[in-house]
Order: structure tokens, then sequence, then C-alpha cells
């Protein structure tokens, strides 16, 4: 459907899937680390926040200290999931026309 100036919808809409599939692939290629307590903990993840590895350094558990060891993970894991969701919206960004990119931050 072709409107007033020349402006195609299904052109558009086609546009619009390509980017999604495009973007997908990234996500699913992109891999991040991420570490808490100088490395104890370390975490590798996807594109789409799902963790490849866990490595957890066997001096941390020697210790017995559950709780810090419990939020060594979690820090590494959020850090993790900043650090895709930067990719996302720099890949995003630069997917966009210009002039657009500051719409996600």
């Amino acid at each position: 459907m072709k409107f007033p100036g020349g402006f195609n919808m299904q052109a558009m809409m086609k546009q619009a899937q390509q980017m999604q599939e495009k973007m997908q692939k990234e996500m699913e290629e992109l891999r991040v680390d991420a570490s808490a307590g100088g490395g104890v903990v370390t975490v590798q993840m996807k594109g789409n926040h799902e963790i490849l590895s866990l490595k957890i350094d066997p001096e941390a558990v020697k210790d017995g200290d559950v709780e810090m060891l419990q939020d060594m993970i979690m820090a590494a894991a959020n850090e993790a999931n900043r650090k895709v969701d930067e990719a996302i919206k720099g890949k995003i960004g630069g997917m966009l026309p210009p002039g657009m990119g500051g719409l996600f931050g």
C-alpha cells in the first residue's frame, strides 16, 4: 500500500521484520563475560540472557561463607545482564536512523 509521498507500508514492514531477524541472530551470537570478587565468580551469558557458564574458584568454597558466595554469584550474573542490555541498546541504536538512537537511553 502506497501513501502520498511514496511511503510504502509493506516495504517498511518487511524492513522491520528483516531488522528483527538480524537482531535475534546477533543476540544469539553475542557472548559477555562478567566477574565478581576479583574473579572468584565468573559468568558467561548469551545475548538472550541465558547463562552459558558459571565458574567458582575452589578457594571460595573452602571458607564456608555461603552468603558471600551467593552475593558474588548474584553480582556476576547481574553484571552480565547489564552488559547484555548495553550491547542490545548499542545494536538497536546503530540500526535506527540518525538522531533516533537516543530513544533508548
